[in-house]
């Protein structure tokens, strides 16, 4: 039996892929705590708390449906973006896109924290949650290895202290 050869063509797709959806996680991992912090302090509005404490009340199905339709309806936010690219409006679109994924990460965080004792109700989700939070976690981990990470938080690290020397 021969062991089969993975293509050079296929490795590179591959790390392709899996670099570009690094870069995706990261900006999620960043945003996650960041964004859902933010939107946590805006929900003591009253309106605002009232529909977190309903949000929290909801039956599994019903918490999934909360966590999920908001991630599908910027689908079309992001086509537009796609369309703006290919009309010639790249600023626009990065813009949109930029925004859409700024917003989406802090309403989806915040959506999470809410509907996660919930949607471990659900036995598939808390199948499946567990070994996707490892796999992202190990994908992060090799990120933040890497030389480029390790170089961008020399290069972070050597700025934030000539900073501090220009304000004195």
């Amino acid at each position: 039996m021969s062991i089969p050869v993975v293509s050079p063509l296929l490795r590179a797709l591959k790390n392709t892929l899996m670099a570009a959806l690094a870069l995706v996680l990261v900006f999620e991992e960043w945003g996650w705590d960041v964004l859902s912090g933010l939107l946590a302090w805006v929900a003591r509005l009253p309106v605002l708390a009232w529909l977190e404490r309903r949000i929290r009340s909801l039956p599994p199905w019903a918490a999934l449906l909360t966590f999920a339709l908001p991630a599908l309806a910027l689908l079309p936010v992001k086509l537009l973006a796609l369309w703006l690219f290919g009309q010639g409006h790249a600023a626009w679109g990065l813009g949109l896109l930029l925004g859409a994924k700024l917003l989406g990460t802090a309403i989806l965080a915040r959506l999470f924290s809410l509907t996660q004792p919930a949607l471990m109700q659900l036995a598939w989700f808390a199948r499946w949650y567990p070994r996707w939070k490892a796999w992202k976690d190990r994908l992060l981990a090799w990120v933040r290895g890497s030389a480029v990470w390790q170089g961008a938080r020399r290069v972070k690290t050597a700025v934030k202290v000539w900073w501090r020397g220009l304000k004195g």
